[in-house]
C-alpha cells in the first residue's frame, strides 16, 4: 500500500511539474500570435502581463531574470508603432541587464544548468543581439533628430564591435554594417567628418551600401582621412555638390522586416543523440546515457533548436512623393542568428545529454539510499529521474522580436515638404517630413509579422 501511494505521490508531483514548466518560446507564443495578425499594441499589453506590469512606460522589478527579455522585446515592438521615447527606455534598460555570450564558457560550472534546465541561468546574448541593441537603439535617437543620444550609442556600438572583431574574430559579422552606416550618418550630421569616414569606411565592406557612394565622394572633399576602400571610391566618380549649395536634403530609409528564427523546444531519441555526437560524448557518458535508456523511462533528449523566420522573403515598397525608392538590403539578419547558433548547437545537446547522465546518477543514489526496500528504491529513483526529466526545460530564450532583414536608401531630394509611405508586410507607415537646405531626416519601419 505505501508502494502505491509513493508512486501516485511521484506521478502527481511530475504532472504539476509540467504544467508549471513552459519554456520561453510558449511564453512567447500569444506574443507573436498577435504580431502575426497584425496587433503590436496587443502583444506589447501581454508582454506588459508577463512582466507583471500594470504599463508599458514600467519596467520589472527583476531586471535580473527572464523579464529583462521580455524588456527588450517590448522596446523593439514599441519601435515598430512609432513609440521611440518608450522604445529606448526599454532597449537601454535591457541592454544594462543582459551579458553577452562567452563562448569559452564551461556550462558545467553550473550545476543549475547540468542538473534542472538549460534555461535556469542569466541570460547571455549572442554577439549580433548585443550589436543590434545598439544599433536599434541609435536608430531611435535619429527618428527622434537627438544627435547627442545617438553619438552615445555609437559610441557603445564602438565598443561591442572592438570586441566582437578583435576578440572573437567576427569582423566580417554583416550587422557591423548596419551599425557603422548609421555611426557613420550620426556624426557625418554633428559635424564630425573624420569620425563618420572611419564608420563608412567600415560599412562600405559589406554589399548593400551603394547609396553612400555620393556622400561619401562628398564628405571626401572635406578630410585627409583616406584608406584603400575610400581612395578606390573616390576615384570611382566625381564627387556630387553640396546639397546646400544645390537646394537639396537628405532622407535616409530604413526598414525592417519578418522576424528573425526563434528557438523552439525539441527532442530526439538518446540512440540518434549518441550517434549524431558520438565524437564529442565520452565513452564513460555514453555507455551510462545507453544505461539510461534501457530502463525503458527516460528515452528522449530534450534540446532547443530554431524555428523558421517569419516573412524574410517579402519585398518591402517605399514611395517618395508618389514615386518608388530602391532599396537594398543592407543586413540579413536570421543568416546571422543561423550562423551563432551552428557554433554552440553542437554544446547545447551535449550538455542536454550530460543533465541526462546526471538524471541517472541521482537517481542511482535515490536507490541507494532506500536500502533494502527493493520496490521502494526502485519507484524513488524513477520518480527522481521522472521529476527532473521534467523539469529539464530547454531553454528556447532569445530575443524574437528582432527583424528577418533590415533594407536601407538615401536619396537626395528638393527642400521643402514631402510624403512618405512605406509598405512591408502589409504594415505600413505614411508620414509627412519637412527637409531643409543641407538637412538630413531618417524615416524607419519594422514589420514585425
Amino acid at each position: 500500500m505505501h508502494s502505491r501511494w509513493l508512486a501516485l505521490s511521484l506521478a502527481l508531483l511530475a504532472l504539476a511539474l509540467v504544467q508549471g514548466c513552459a519554456s520561453h518560446s510558449e511564453q512567447m507564443l500569444p506574443v507573436r500570435a498577435a504580431l502575426d495578425r497584425g496587433d503590436p499594441r496587443g502583444a506589447i499589453a501581454l508582454l506588459d502581463q508577463n512582466m507583471d506590469v500594470k504599463t508599458d512606460a514600467q519596467l520589472p522589478s527583476d531586471m535580473q531574470s527572464d523579464k529583462a527579455l521580455f524588456v527588450l522585446d517590448r522596446g523593439s515592438i514599441q519601435q515598430s508603432i512609432g513609440g521611440f521615447e518608450r522604445s529606448k527606455a526599454d532597449l537601454e534598460a535591457a541592454d544594462k541587464a543582459i551579458d553577452m555570450l562567452d563562448l569559452a564558457h564551461d556550462a558545467k560550472d553550473s550545476i543549475g544548468e547540468y542538473v534542472f534546465s538549460g534555461s535556469s541561468g542569466k541570460y547571455q546574448a549572442p554577439p549580433y543581439e548585443k550589436l543590434m541593441v545598439n544599433t536599434l537603439d541609435m536608430l531611435t535617437y535619429l527618428e527622434l533628430r537627438d544627435l547627442d543620444g545617438a553619438r552615445v550609442e555609437a559610441r557603445r556600438l564602438a565598443v561591442m564591435q572592438k570586441y566582437v572583431s578583435d576578440e572573437l574574430h567576427e569582423g566580417d559579422n554583416p550587422v557591423l554594417g548596419l551599425g557603422g552606416m548609421l555611426a557613420g550618418l550620426t556624426f557625418e550630421e554633428s559635424g564630425q567628418t573624420d569620425e563618420a569616414l572611419r564608420w563608412y569606411d567600415q560599412t562600405l565592406a559589406f554589399t548593400g551600401f551603394h547609396s553612400l557612394g555620393d556622400p561619401v565622394r562628398r564628405l571626401l572633399q572635406r578630410s585627409p582621412y583616406r584608406s584603400p576602400r575610400l581612395k578606390a571610391l573616390e576615384a570611382s566618380a566625381p564627387a556630387p555638390p553640396d546639397p546646400a549649395a544645390s537646394g537639396e536634403g537628405e532622407i535616409v530609409f530604413v526598414v525592417g522586416y519578418g522576424r528573425v528564427p526563434h528557438k523552439i523546444a525539441d527532442r530526439v531519441p538518446i540512440g540518434l543523440a549518441l550517434t549524431m555526437y558520438a565524437d564529442a560524448i565520452s565513452p564513460d557518458n555514453a555507455r551510462k546515457a545507453n544505461a539510461l535508456a534501457a530502463q525503458g523511462l527516460v528515452t528522449w533528449i530534450n534540446f532547443p533548436t530554431l524555428g523558421r523566420e517569419q516573412g524574410g522573403y517579402a519585398v518591402p515598397a517605399c514611395v517618395l512623393d508618389g514615386h518608388y525608392v530602391q532599396l537594398e538590403e543592407a543586413v540579413d539578419v536570421t543568416a546571422q542568428v543561423r550562423a551563432e547558433w551552428q557554433k554552440i548547437e553542437g554544446k547545447v545537446i551535449v550538455s542536454a545529454i550530460t543533465r541526462l547522465i546526471t538524471r541517472l546518477a541521482v537517481g542511482a543514489a535515490a536507490k541507494a539510499a532506500a536500502g533494502k526496500n527493493g520496490l521502494v528504491g526502485e519507484l524513488l529513483s524513477l520518480g527522481t529521474q521522472a521529476t527532473l526529466t521534467v523539469l529539464d526545460t530547454p531553454d528556447t530564450r532569445s530575443w524574437e522580436t528582432l527583424p528577418a532583414r533590415v533594407a536601407i536608401g538615401r536619396v537626395r531630394i528638393p527642400a521643402g515638404r514631402h510624403t512618405v509611405h512605406i509598405d512591408a508586410r502589409g504594415v505600413l507607415r505614411d508620414t509627412t517630413v519637412d527637409v531643409e537646405k543641407g538637412g538630413w531626416t531618417v524615416v524607419s519601419l519594422m514589420a514585425l509579422r
